[in-house]
């Protein structure tokens, strides 16, 4: 499957999503909140009509899933899924965590993704067969040779109802918790692809949250599933598992599964 025409088009909408974002971030206006007029709104609904924009243009067949918009073309094999701004509390808060986020499905499965920081400039590029980058230089996830030594990293604890929650929380008990990161939305899921952090452990997740990732994560030779270890694709619950290390996914999927 060649892609270099898609992977020219996925970086030229990061750009145009990055220009309309910018000038939003740390904005005098971030503190205020007015409705449906915060920065965060303007900026997402801006960077996504940007990309639209594009893909309307040259990839007029092809489906669009976007957080802020809805579906178009829902019945297109190959569908572009956006999310301008995946870490919303953290752009409000001023903290240059919050990413971009660019898929590209093909029959449901991601095969083309992006990670764009515009504040960082940095870019993290992954595609189906090949390796990760960031920046144009290759990105590799680190080992980990035991549970009790990985650093585990989630947005927060308020995106766990008490069910999930007490799950996460049996997973995190057999981690090096001292380490424990939270907060960084995509983020976390680039520095795991970075060698950074071992494992990212979400729920409640939608297709727009996280079908970037796994082709980043995988060409980083990490692995993403959902909680009892299966595949992701767009039928997943959102309940979504990154390790930098695939020997390990038993061990964490036992330890998700042990809260009684």
């Amino acid at each position: 499957m060649r892609l270099d025409a898609d992977i020219a088009l996925a970086q030229r909408l990061a750009d145009a999503a990055g220009a309309v974002i910018l000038p939003y971030f740390r904005s005098p206006m971030t503190t205020e909140r007015k409705g449906d007029a915060t920065p965060v709104t303007l900026a997402d609904r801006g960077a996504e009509e940007a990309m639209r924009a594009i893909l309307a243009a040259e990839r007029p067949a092809d489906g669009i899933i976007g957080e802020e918009f809805g579906a178009e073309r829902s019945g297109a094999s190959r569908q572009w899924v956006l999310d301008p701004i995946d870490g919303t509390a953290g752009f409000l808060a001023g903290r240059p965590i919050f990413g971009t986020l660019i898929a590209l499905l093909v029959d449901g499965w991601p095969v083309l993704g992006i990670i764009d920081q515009p504040v960082l400039k940095e870019r993290w590029l992954g595609v189906t067969g090949q390796a990760t980058t960031l920046n144009d230089r290759p990105a590799l996830c680190r080992p980990c040779k035991a549970l009790n030594e990985a650093t585990l990293a989630t947005t927060g604890p308020h995106y766990f109802n008490e069910h999930d929650g007490g799950h996460f929380m049996a997973l995190a008990a057999r981690t090096d918790h001292r380490r424990m990161v939270m907060g960084g939305d995509c983020y976390n899921y680039a520095m795991l692809a970075s060698g950074q952090v071992d494992i990212v452990c979400e729920a409640e997740l939608k297709l727009h949250d996280w079908a970037a990732l796994v082709p980043v994560i995988e060409g980083a030779g990490g692995t993403m599933s959902d909680w009892n270890g299966d595949p992701l694709h767009a039928a997943s619950t959102g309940h979504v598992l990154a390790l930098g290390d695939p020997a390990r996914l038993e061990d964490v999927v036992e330890a998700l599964a042990c809260h009684h």
